[in-house]
């Protein structure tokens, strides 16, 4: 919310620097965000007269101008303008001086002639025909009076306003509102409150002679007013509103459509002004939309609407989305002789639904969608209706249709002043509560608390207490030990994620985080085959576009784009993991199940398959993940067939692991090999073996024995390893693979593969014996693998 100083001074006598009223607002709990001082780039830039205009001798196109800005010898200034004529006061950049957007303006020479500054445009000043409908937009600014020479073009033009930039809570819609915020303004500084009541005279006849308005679902429409004004004279805004209009960032368009955004403004009240004639039989209806119903808006887009959309109709059909836009004939014209003015109260729930499924977000709707307050209909209309009489825009007819559904009682609330203290920490007096509360219209009623219609967040006296604090003062309040609150701790699942993460950064990578949605087309990029069930995904229903339309069901793709990028941008190597989810819908089932998965993507030199299993093995080491083991996967089309492998626990597969496909790093833009693996975190989770306790050093002595096994060249080491294990026992303390061997003493299609056994009994001294029987045991077991003791 844009505040205009100015126009907050109507309600508050305030004379308070802006940066302190900044401080004091966002102590109070009103956060500034921050505050710009209009034309502050525009510098040294005064009101000037021109006296004459000749024709430049050496240019056909240019023009002299003798300017008096009042500071005795006039300035000659060349101009290409045609507007220029003696009399004539205009905007004068002098020698020296800035315009809008910091360009600098110094004298010089042009064709020959000197030119001692520039005279100014409205582009130039940073404004637009909106701004100043009279001006031209090429040529330069024409003022439309006489002002004294030399006068700072700021205060001639009210380009002087400062405007505060608030952050609101989604919990106070109230503030979206200058009368809300002065409001907190004379509260934080314990000022009067200037109100004003509006006052209509009226005297166009009664409005029930030519509107009707039917409310057909009173849930989601709890009020609705309809005022009406004939003999309608559409032109522009006074400057006094365009000023401030333009200082909270709206553009004045004209008087009528200018006093519903002044009215939004001040009062927080969305409105709108419909053109009469367009409401067929003077009939207006809010209802649902039918099936299969459109609407093409105000800004020229036709929307298809479904039924639980409230709309504003007539009996020919939709005339508006109901607070969201009007419809394209629902708009004022220059020919409009009378309006219809609107001031609703739409279900907050109904508007936010509705935007986001047409697509369509407006002033209007991020006001409704916060809750507003029925109540506050009525003063906006009429607030309204007396502007159209203030600027003579027209003939206000008598009475109002007024549909009101709104039966809620008014919030009652404990006044629990001993408990407030103690939940504050604090010491202070009933009398002084009932003085912070006072301006805040929060009625003391006996022991209770009456809130005002527009304050929905006051709740309970939690809700009261804050607003004591608020208003107290924050940094008042002593510092304590909080007393009877558990202590907070992490989950199995968060502790679990915790030691991924720590893990993953230990071993160097890079967490990265990516978005959940994605483009159907990286589903081809990866190469996933047309039948599989991940392409089956969640269809976002308003995406910002193609490229993120759907929620991911694989990880891959988006840790693809990560390399990709980081390879574009010339990084020679790049490691990178994030625990990121993938959404897969259920037949049946309204959300779809997600699934947190480590995904780790590398390249570069150095990086391998066997770089790439040795992180992910360690992650499951410090996961204390428990019988799994790594076998080939030859079938997964997003990975090289002969390079990669899965993750497998049982008859589950935990993940998977390998070097990409030379055709998805052709997609993909990467000109080097690169590797991903991706870990279900459920699954790993469900097989954490029991908790890992301390063991004491072994009290007898180890045997080692080292075998060289000659196998053929297809037969994966892990499946020897698995063999060696399973038949030596409990004895077999380690086994480690320490070379491999290919060369013209071994057969063709073979390999030697050489393990180192680590042999140890917990109870005994193990004899050659028995070392012998489990050698010859693990030899036996590779023979069956048709793998023999190398010779």
């Amino acid at each position: 919310m844009n505040l205009s100083m100015r126009w907050l001074k109507e309600f508050v006598d305030l004379d308070v620097p802006t940066r302190q009223y900044a401080a004091d607002m966002t102590m109070s709990g009103s956060k500034v965000e921050g505050y710009a001082v209009e034309g502050s780039e525009i510098t040294n830039v005064v009101v000037g007269k021109c006296l004459s205009v000749e024709k430049h001798p050496n240019a056909d196109t240019l023009v002299i101008c003798k300017i008096d800005v009042g500071e005795g010898e006039p300035l000659q200034i060349v101009t290409g303008a045609t507007n220029m004529f003696p009399g004539a006061y205009i905007p004068v950049a002098k020698d020296g001086s800035t315009i809008a957007g910091g360009k600098e303006i110094h004298k010089g020479q042009l064709r020959g002639a000197e030119s001692n500054g520039m005279l100014c445009s409205l582009a130039e000043l940073g404004l637009t025909q909106h701004d100043f409908p009279n001006a031209i937009e090429n040529g330069i600014m024409i003022l439309d009076q006489e002002y004294p020479l030399g006068m700072d073009i700021h205060e001639a033009l009210g380009l002087n306003d400062t405007c505060v930039e608030f952050e609101i809570t989604p919990n106070r819609p109230d503030c979206l509102s200058v009368i809300g915020l002065a409001r907190e303004t004379a509260a934080t500084y314990r000022l009067p409150l200037k109100l004003h009541t509006p006052v209509v005279k009226g005297g166009g006849g009664p409005v029930s002679d030519y509107l009707k308005v039917d409310v057909e679902n009173t849930k989601l429409c709890k009020r609705y007013i309809g005022r009406m004004v004939k003999d309608i004279k559409i032109q522009p805004s006074p400057r006094w509103m365009r000023e401030r209009l333009r200082a909270s960032g709206v553009r004045p368009i004209n008087n009528i459509v200018d006093i519903t955004n002044y009215v939004m403004l001040e009062y927080g009240q969305p409105m709108h002004a419909f053109d009469y004639r367009h409401v067929k039989d003077g009939h207006i209806i809010v209802r649902n939309a039918k099936e299969g119903e459109v609407i093409t808006t105000l800004d020229g887009v036709e929307r298809k609407l479904s039924p639980e959309m409230l709309l504003i109709c007539d009996p020919d059909g939709p005339s508006a989305i109901a607070g969201v836009m009007g419809g394209e004939y629902s708009g004022i014209y220059d020919d409009t002789q009378m309006i219809v003015f609107e001031s609703a109260c739409f279900d907050n729930v109904s508007v936010r639904t509705t935007s986001r499924k047409v697509g369509l977000r407006t002033e209007a709707s991020g006001r409704y969608e916060k809750g507003l307050d029925s109540r506050n209909c009525l003063p906006a209309v009429e607030r309204a209706c007396e502007l159209v009489e203030l600027l003579g825009a027209g003939t206000v007819l008598d009475g109002m249709v007024d549909v009101d559904n709104d039966q809620k009682a008014p919030n009652r609330i404990p006044f629990q002043v001993d408990w407030i203290n103690r939940f504050l920490g604090i010491q202070v007096s009933r009398q002084e509560m009932e003085a912070i509360l006072k301006p805040l219209d929060i009625v003391v009623d006996g022991g209770e608390l009456i809130p005002p219609s527009y304050r929905a967040d006051l709740e309970g006296k939690a809700d009261i207490a804050e607003e004591i604090a608020r208003f107290y003062g924050y940094n008042k309040i002593p510092t304590t030990a909080i007393t009877g609150v558990a202590e907070a701790r992490l989950t199995p699942g968060q502790k679990f994620e915790r030691t991924a993460v720590d893990t993953l950064l230990a071993q160097g990578l890079y967490e990265v985080m990516t978005y959940s949605f994605v483009s159907p087309k990286v589903y081809d990029k990866i190469r996933l085959p047309k039948e599989s069930p991940l392409r089956k995904s969640v269809v976002i229903g308003n995406p910002l576009g193609e490229d993120t339309s759907i929620m991911r069901t694989t990880v891959l793709p988006s840790m693809l784009e990560v390399l990709s990028r980081n390879y574009n941008n010339r990084n020679l190597s790049a490691a990178c993991f994030e625990l990121g989810n993938e959404y897969l819908p259920v037949d049946g089932q309204e959300l779809p199940d997600e699934r947190t998965q480590a995904v780790i993507g590398m390249y570069g030199d150095g990086v391998d398959f066997y770089q790439l299993k040795g992180v992910v093995e360690t992650l499951l080491e410090a996961l204390n993940v428990t019988g799994w083991e790594i076998q080939p996967q030859t079938q997964d089309p997003t990975f090289h067939p002969g390079r990669c492998a899965q993750v497998v626990c049982g008859q589950e597969v935990l993940g998977i692991l390998g070097e990409v496909h030379p055709l998805v790093l052709q997609n993909y833009e990467l000109g080097t090999k690169a590797y991903l693996a991706k870990l279900d975190m459920g699954r790993m989770m469900a097989h954490v073996g029991p908790e890992k306790s301390y063991h004491p050093l072994p009290k007898y002595p180890a045997t080692t024995r080292d075998l060289a096994i000659l196998c053929d060249e297809d037969l994966p080491v892990l499946t020897m390893e698995k063999a060696i294990r399973g038949a030596v026992g409990d004895i077999l303390e380690q086994v480690e693979i320490f070379d491999v061997y290919r060369g013209k003493q071994i057969p063709a299609g073979k390999k030697s593969v050489a393990y180192s056994l680590v042999l140890r009994a917990e109870d005994r001294t193990l004899t050659d014996e028995e070392t012998d029987r489990a050698v010859a045991g693990a030899l036996q077991a590779l023979s069956e693998l048709g793998a023999q003791l190398r010779s």
